[in-house]
């Protein structure tokens, strides 16, 4: 008979593995923007001369 609560788990930890490493991509590209945003921002700022 198969072992349905060994292979549950096998599913369910490789779906956790895939769901983390999809918010790990997301938060590394949020942070890409986020910067690049702020680089953009830094580069529009006029140079004021005294």
């Amino acid at each position: 008979m198969a072992d349905y609560k060994q292979m549950y788990l096998t599913l369910l930890d490789a779906t956790e593995k895939a769901i983390n490493q999809l918010i790990s991509a997301q938060r590394a590209c949020e942070e890409i923007y986020i910067l690049s945003a702020k680089e953009e921002e830094e580069n529009k700022k006029p140079i004021s001369v005294i």
